[in-house]
């Protein structure tokens, strides 16, 4: 059975949830809890590591900065695991800005911490070097999806890596925001956002977006998330990726809402 403290953090955890009683035990002492804001910078890039970031009910992003100061995300953190893997591949540095996306709590460790525990080369090494094998299918996935595919589908893929990582439907993050998230223009947000509201897939007034068809828009989307999802899905046990919503939409549930699309794009 899983363990927990007095405020229930670590049920909301998956990496945390899974650890044997005895790594559990020799890690919860360390384990700060932390209210974390939408927007707060965790760290910048090229800046050195002192913790790792286990978020519970908040998400994180890896956000690529340019020279300009344009900064891109490559890939979003929740519950299933923790902001921080280099400092257990040889690095105490990160290239990417870490930040919150969504508000909510997450746990800090001291990464002297995590690097013993590692080094032990118990359940927490495999779940990491798991996690991690995820992590990085998203973020090339990512890289796939802002070259290759629409602003809408990567709204899409945007929306529902989200909402697997939320217990709401509704997502707080203006046009402005969102854009600067995905890398491209605001007008294209707007557009895009515009589009899948005339659909009938989403609702979006200021500062709110809400998904009102998931399985229209897992339709709508490109392969990228799928490709993501069943990574996490592969991950063991305990810790595997496990969604608030439901599963991947069948093709049969899929087509009323794809016949919808096609006729309103087709106006």
């Amino acid at each position: 059975m899983p363990r927990t403290t007095a405020d229930g953090f670590a049920l909301q955890n998956k990496l945390l949830a899974a650890l044997p009683e005895c790594e559990w035990n020799r890690l919860r002492r360390y384990l700060l809890p932390l209210d974390a804001p939408a927007g707060k910078t965790l760290c910048e890039p090229n800046s050195q590591l002192e913790y790792a970031y286990f978020p519970t009910s908040a998400i994180i992003s890896l956000l690529h900065v340019a020279a300009d100061g344009a900064s891109t995300e490559i890939a979003m953190i929740g519950n299933e695991g923790l902001a921080g893997v280099t400092l257990v591949m040889g690095s105490g540095t990160t290239t990417n800005r870490v930040m919150v996306q969504s508000k909510g709590q997450i746990y800090r460790l001291r990464s002297d911490v995590l690097r013993e525990e590692f080094g032990r080369g118990g359940a927490l090494q495999t779940l990491l070097l798991r996690f991690t094998n995820a992590l990085l299918t998203q973020i090339s996935q990512a890289a796939v999806c802002n070259r290759r595919h629409s602003i809408d589908q990567q709204l899409c893929r945007w929306l529902l890596l989200s909402l697997d990582r939320l217990e709401s439907d509704e997502l707080t993050m203006t046009h402005e925001v969102l854009a600067n998230t995905l890398g491209v223009r605001r007008e294209g947000i707007t557009e895009a956002a515009r589009k899948l509201h005339n659909v009938g897939l989403i609702n979006y007034r200021r500062g709110r977006i809400t998904v009102i068809d998931r399985v229209g828009v897992e339709a709508y989307c490109c392969e990228c998330y799928s490709v993501v999802r069943g990574e996490y899905e592969r991950l063991p046990g305990a810790y595997a990726y496990s969604l608030h919503r439901a599963p991947l939409a069948a093709v049969d549930r899929a087509a009323p809402a794809m016949r919808r699309i096609d006729r309103s794009l087709a106006i």
